[in-house]
């Protein structure tokens, strides 16, 4: 019987097999009912060097696998999560909270990045360059040897996969850590999904733990690279280690997005997109929405029409219902979220809808008149939160969207989009969405962010993803040898 027969596992860690880890065991726990549904293998820093051990000699062999075995394991790989989309979706929303809708989406999103794996062991890898003496040179990208992915809870299946896929397709062995909250989702499921696929063993290794198994995967000599999603505090030590390694890091961090509606919009659409993008599953996505930057002329209806958008949406648990907003990740989250909330509403902000909680199930909220030193609108919220603020002027919008150290999402909405082109271009943001909101990603699509949201778009396409985690070379060659005059 399969993970996908039963939709369970024995509690153990994948390891090109299933192996046993040595930290113990851990619960799987569902924040909508605070019940263990399970439990696994937790990792710790001896496992890191099996794991390493076993994947750099797995990788040699990959490396010379013909670029038509890898398409077809990536291919079929992409086909069992299409298939088995309903396995995917149940876990995303007993383990991470998510709602069927978002779910859903989450596990498209997934199937493509293989099924972009597949295209990108078929697609060049290199360039003629042009040289002064008679011979041939060129420069081609060759696998680093093994990547160390680090990801989140809150969307785990597909910031596993964003790196795990691409990383694998460009000849690398991959040691994903995934959040231990979201452990079965966020990495289990996916070597199950390549096992089956046929991936040879000793590829890919799933290590749920701490940070200590982070700590041990950077200073591992052989893990060459390191993909990193999550805060940008825990980015900052990540990066920090991986420098003193002499290790590339890809870090993609927090965000604190702006959504600027401009005055000549059509309220609705504009309202609609403006709720999805702070609502959608808890808020808990780097390219939230966190600031609605509203012209003065429409900003109170905007308001009213979002706030009363905010009370009509349900909140319950997603694993039994049809819900669109589950429960945060856990009670810390929550806290976080409600302290951001009060300590906002205390400052001066207007509680125009939520504001309250029962138990992990946070209700939508929205914070008027908020202004730019409140920790509702400067900080990042991570949670169903929608802050918004008026303006009078382009000017003065461009100022209020510059007045953050994040730079990962902006979305502008406006009937003129060459008008919203041009304000984005005063605006840095490694994202930018004319008459959209902040959330969107695609396989083919660069993404990343500037300042404090990470170190630029590292991911989305055969080019991008084979800069992030390749080497390259230069190598020239000639019908004789040189000579020289000694």
């Amino acid at each position: 019987m399969t993970f996908f027969d039963s939709g369970q596992w024995d509690g153990q860690i994948y390891s090109g097999g299933w192996v046993r880890g040595g930290g113990g065991s851990q619960d799987v726990m569902e924040p909508a009912t605070g019940n263990a549904i399970g439990s696994f293998g937790v990792a710790s820093a001896d496992d890191v060097a099996k794991a390493a051990g076993q994947a750099a000699a797995a990788q040699l062999k990959w490396q010379a696998t013909s670029f038509e075995e890898k398409a077809a394991i990536f291919r079929k790989a992409g086909a069992l999560i299409e298939e088995h989309t309903g396995v995917a979706i149940d876990w995303l929303a007993r383990e991470a909270g998510s709602g069927q809708g978002k779910a859903g989406f989450e596990a498209h999103l997934v199937a493509t990045e293989f099924y972009s794996a597949a295209a990108m062991v078929e697609a060049p890898y290199g360039q003629l360059l042009r040289t002064g003496k008679p011979r041939l040179s060129f420069a081609r990208r060759l696998p680093a040897g093994t990547v160390g992915v680090i990801s989140p809870f809150n969307f785990p299946q597909i910031l596993s996969s964003r790196s795990v896929a691409p990383a694998l397709a460009a000849g690398n062995a991959v040691i994903l850590k995934p959040d231990p909250r979201t452990a079965v989702s966020g990495g289990l499921f996916l070597a199950a999904v390549l096992e089956e696929a046929g991936l040879p063993e000793g590829l890919f290794h799933v290590l749920p733990g701490g940070a200590d198994v982070g700590q041990a995967m950077i200073e591992q000599p052989t893990v060459r690279i390191i993909s990193f999603t999550g805060s940008t505090n825990a980015g900052r030590a990540v990066g920090e280690a991986a420098a003193r390694h002499l290790k590339r890091a890809h870090l993609e961090l927090g965000g604190n997005n702006a959504l600027i509606v401009l005055d000549d919009v059509d309220l609705d659409a504009a309202v609609s997109a403006g709720a999805w993008g702070s609502f959608l599953h808890q808020g808990q996505i780097c390219m939230t929405t966190g600031r609605h930057i509203v012209h003065e002329s429409i900003y109170p209806e905007y308001v009213e029409r979002l706030a009363e958008k905010a009370e009509r949406l349900p909140v319950g648990n997603p694993a039994t219902g049809d819900a669109p907003l589950g429960p945060v990740i856990n009670a810390s989250q929550r806290d976080k979220i409600h302290s951001l909330v009060t300590g906002s509403v205390e400052a001066g902000a207007r509680l125009a809808a939520g504001g309250t909680y029962e138990e992990l199930f946070y209700r939508p909220t929205v914070l008027a008149d908020s202004a730019l030193d409140h920790p509702g609108f400067a900080e990042e919220i991570f949670g169903p939160v929608a802050p918004v603020i008026k303006f009078n002027s382009v000017e003065e919008a461009v100022s209020i969207a510059t007045a953050s150290d994040y730079g990962l999402s902006l979305g502008i909405l406006t009937k003129d989009a060459m008008k919203g082109l041009s304000v984005a271009d005063r605006i840095p943001s490694g994202i930018v969405h004319i008459n959209d909101q902040t959330v969107d990603d695609e396989s083919v699509a660069p993404f990343g962010g500037v300042g404090f949201s990470g170190t630029g778009a590292r991911f989305g396409g055969a080019e991008a993803n084979l800069e992030a985690f390749t080497e390259t070379q230069w190598v020239t060659m000639q019908g004789d040898i040189a000579r020289y005059p000694f």
